[in-house]
């Protein structure tokens, strides 16, 4: 997802420096158990980015890689997280780049060279990538808008095929590599009012189309997808209180109906990120 823009470099070769020294005992040189790793790659909420007081859209260490690696870490002391995700990616940039720097000049790039440099100790990879690709949509859409952003999910699902078979190939037999849905940051037009309310309903319809665009290839490629979609309950327009369930979960689980300066904004909050984070954990079958 998109975080209205800011500046960012990746430093990966510090992250890799850092994680992978050699402890020297003091009764003598001892070698212990080298690290493992879990990538985490994607866009912005691969990044935990969240808005701050002033609205501005910063990187926290909240977002879902960090929650699921904090839920990891005490079965697997060894394991060190890298992220590599970049706020305002789409599947053509995570390719081509253009977005955020990278040597090798890609998030894929960097992906699979981090890959092969530490093949045999990479235990998780995770992926969220796709939400900016739709980005002539805006976070909040209007009717008209809506069918072209269902015809741009064909070039996505071609990108994120690509991407998938080289992370698989990257990574060799054995390494857990799971993909993501998304949530919908438009169903909190249906606090505008009965225009609004009709946005939702149809943008739902079609974030679900394309939601099942991305998983299909998730699937065909063998891996296991994150249903976040499912998770935040978005096509269930239940009434509970005043709101239908999927706009009242909306509303807790990001920041999507703040009011300024902080909203609406369509980053997850902590909260949101860890229900992600749990949706991943499920779907790797870590817990």
């Amino acid at each position: 997802m998109r975080p209205g823009g800011f500046p960012r470099s990746v430093c990966v070769a510090l992250v890799i420096a850092a994680t992978a020294a050699v402890v020297t005992a003091c009764s003598g040189s001892v070698r212990p158990n080298p690290p493992s790793y879990y990538l985490a790659l994607g866009d912005s909420l691969a990044q935990g980015v969240q808005p701050n007081p002033a609205g501005v859209s910063v990187e926290t260490p909240d977002g879902y890689p960090d929650q699921l690696y904090a839920a990891l870490l005490p079965g697997q002391p060894s394991l060190r997280l890298v992220k590599l995700g970049c706020p305002g990616e789409t599947t053509g940039t995570m390719i081509h780049g253009g977005m955020c720097r990278y040597q090798g000049g890609s998030q894929l790039a960097a992906a699979v060279a981090f890959l092969h440099a530490h093949r045999g100790r990479v235990r998780l990879v995770t992926i969220d990538i796709g939400a900016n690709d739709t980005e002539q949509c805006g976070a909040y859409p209007a009717l008209g808008q809506l069918a072209s952003c269902a015809v741009n999910g064909v070039p996505a699902v071609s990108n994120l095929t690509s991407i998938v078979a080289s992370l698989k190939a990257a990574a060799g037999p054995g390494v857990r590599i799971v993909g993501m849905t998304y949530y919908l940051p438009a169903l909190s037009e249906w606090l505008t009012g009965t225009p609004g309310q009709a946005i939702a309903r149809v943008t739902e319809k079609v974030a679900a189309a394309y939601n099942q665009m991305l998983g299909n290839v998730y699937t065909q490629a063998g891996v296991p997808v994150a249903d976040v979609f499912g998770a935040f309950r978005t096509a269930d327009f239940t009434a509970s209180g005043r709101l239908p369930r999927n706009v009242a979960l909306l509303c807790r689980w990001t920041w999507a109906c703040a009011t300024p300066p902080r909203g609406p904004n369509q980053h997850a909050n902590q909260a949101g990120y860890q229900v992600i984070a749990r949706s991943f954990q499920r779907a790797a079958g870590l817990g």
